[in-house]
């Protein structure tokens, strides 16, 4: 019986999703309800197109030529690609095995590791977005608890998986003082954690809310600025410095 996805979208040229340029794959289904997500769409885990992975391989392979030039591969994302972790796989193992393609994961790491041991061998790098430090403002921002997320990321820890951390800087929600310092403590502690990208807030996902139909709850808050990602970054790097200075490993 032949494996199927549910995909959302593709995109064959994308630039800010791991290094180089990449084809990135947006899964359908997310356990997480993000008060600022700009794919609402992606939610849904009975929506999207059902492929095989050699549908998706052909639709990866006639870039393939520019992603191994420019140092890049294949990124996938979503929704929640741990949702569907058996078929990304088998997708990242073909890559690899037809055209020695470099292998991103998007995740929030709302993921038990048993469930992912099969598809963190076939994958190079986890980009892996820490929304809140917080339990209860996690609760509040995403509908569920942290508790996974952080043994997630402790999990690949462990196996020296190379991360890069991601954190969306919401005015007044993810960029607060206490919010940053933990944030920083927790990726001293870490050790595998390869880049911090700090993602300022935007609201070009809005309109997706409203088509469909659901209201927006950060309505009324600001985008991030240049000046709020600087601020937050020395925020975290003196946190970070500070807990390396107790022993803690240091960022590669």
């Amino acid at each position: 019986m032949l494996s199927l996805g549910r995909i959302h979208s593709m995109d064959t040229c994308g630039t800010v999703d791991g290094p180089g340029i990449r084809f990135v794959l947006f899964m359908q289904g997310c356990a997480l309800q993000c008060g600022y997500c700009h794919n609402p769409d992606t939610w849904s885990t009975d929506k999207g197109m059902r492929l095989t992975v050699d549908e998706v391989l052909a639709e990866i392979e006639p870039y393939v030529p520019y992603y191994l030039r420019s140092g890049g591969g294949i990124t996938v994302t979503g929704g929640e690609p741990t949702l569907q972790a058996p078929f990304v796989a088998k997708l990242f193992a073909e890559c690899k095995r037809r055209w020695g393609l470099h292998t991103a994961l998007d995740t929030s790491g709302f993921c038990d590791p048993s469930h992912a041991e099969e598809l963190m061998a076939v994958t190079d790098l986890v980009l892996l977005d820490l929304k809140l430090m917080d339990q209860e403002r996690h609760m509040e921002l995403t509908s569920q608890p942290n508790d996974r997320i952080l043994a997630f990321a402790r999990w690949l820890a462990e196996r020296n998986q190379d991360v890069w951390i991601r954190r969306v800087l919401v005015p007044g929600v993810t960029d607060d003082y206490r919010e940053l310092t933990l944030l920083g403590r927790f990726i001293a502690r870490l050790g595998n954690v390869r880049k911090l990208e700090l993602l300022p807030y935007h609201r070009m996902g809005v309109y997706k809310w409203e088509a469909l139909g659901k209201e927006y709850p950060l309505e009324g808050i600001r985008a991030a600025t240049e000046k709020d990602v600087a601020r937050a970054k020395a925020v975290i790097d003196a946190a970070e410095t500070s807990d390396l200075g107790q022993g803690y490993p240091r960022r590669i």
